[in-house]
C-alpha cells in the first residue's frame, strides 16, 4: 500500500489532473503528483508511458499541448505560463539529448545560459561541483565525451535560478562508471536542497537517489508513494517496471 500522498496545499510542487496530447493522442491522463521541497521523485515506468511528455508538460513546452489541469511552483501557477516564463519562475529542464549548442565552448554554453535573468549558479560554483568541466571551459561542448555533456547540460540548468531541476534520461548511454559519476554528483545536488524530478530507465539507480516515486503505465499514474517501498515490492516492479 503507497502512503497517503501530499495535498496540493502543502507542497513545494504540485501537478494535478494534467492532461496532455501529441495530435489526437491522449498521452498524459490524469496524471498527478506532489513533492516537497528539497526531494527528489523518481517519475517511472516502461517506454511510452508519459514519463517525458509529463516532464515537457511541467517545463510548459508546447509539444505535447496541456488542456487540463494546474502545475504550482512555489505558490506560482505554472499551468497558465508559457515555456520562458516557467523558465523563468525556475523550471530547469534537462533534456534527453542535452541540446548543446554547436560550435560553443563549455563555458560559452553556460554563459549563454545566464543571459537572461534571473541567474543561478556562478562559473565558479559550476566548475568546483564538475571540475571536469573547468578543466574542458575552452573545447567546444560537442565534442565532450556523452558523461560530459551530461554534466554541461546539468551545470547548464543550474546556471540559471531554478527551483525545479527537471531531468530526463540522465544515464542515456553512459557507461556504467560515468552513471556512477553522475549519481554522485545528483546526490551533491540533492545536498544543495535542489527540489528534482528525474525519469530514468535505470530504475534502481533512480529509486536510490530519489525520496518518493511515481509510476506511470499508459500515461496514467499507477503508484505513488516512497522509492524504498518499490524497491521492496518485487511484484509491483515486475509487473510496471519490468525489473
Amino acid at each position: 500500500m503507497a502512503e497517503e500522498q501530499l495535498k496540493p496545499e502543502d507542497a513545494y510542487f504540485s501537478a494535478t489532473d494534467l492532461n496532455s496530447y501529441y495530435g489526437e493522442s491522449f498521452i498524459v491522463q490524469g496524471v498527478s503528483m506532489q513533492i516537497k521541497e528539497g526531494e527528489i521523485l523518481a517519475l517511472l515506468g516502461r517506454n511510452g508511458a508519459g514519463k517525458t511528455s509529463t516532464l515537457r508538460s511541467i517545463a510548459r513546452l508546447e509539444d505535447p499541448v496541456l488542456t487540463q489541469g494546474e502545475i504550482w511552483l512555489d505558490g506560482k501557477a505554472l499551468h497558465s505560463m508559457k515555456s520562458h516564463e516557467a523558465a523563468q519562475s525556475g523550471v530547469g529542464l534537462v533534456p534527453e539529448d542535452r541540446r548543446i549548442i554547436q560550435g560553443l565552448t563549455v563555458e560559452e554554453n553556460i554563459k549563454l545560459a545566464q543571459i537572461v535573468e534571473p541567474v543561478g549558479w556562478s562559473l565558479e560554483r559550476i566548475y568546483n561541483l564538475f571540475p571536469r568541466l573547468g578543466e574542458r571551459r575552452k573545447q567546444e561542448g560537442t565534442t565532450l565525451s556523452g558523461g560530459e555533456q551530461q554534466m554541461l547540460a546539468i551545470g547548464r540548468a543550474l546556471s540559471r535560478d531554478i527551483k525545479l531541476l527537471l531531468l530526463d534520461e540522465p544515464y542515456e548511454g553512459l557507461a556504467p562508471v560515468i552513471v556512477q559519476e553522475i549519481e554522485k554528483t545528483l546526490q551533491l545536488i540533492r545536498e544543495e536542497g535542489m527540489t528534482t524530478i528525474i525519469v530514468e530507465q535505470n530504475a534502481v539507480a533512480a529509486l536510490n537517489l530519489a525520496d518518493r516515486a511515481v509510476i506511470l503505465d499508459t500515461g496514467q499514474v499507477v503508484y505513488d508513494g516512497t522509492a524504498k517501498e518499490v524497491l521492496d515490492n518485487e511484484d509491483l516492479r515486475h509487473e510496471y517496471l519490468a525489473i
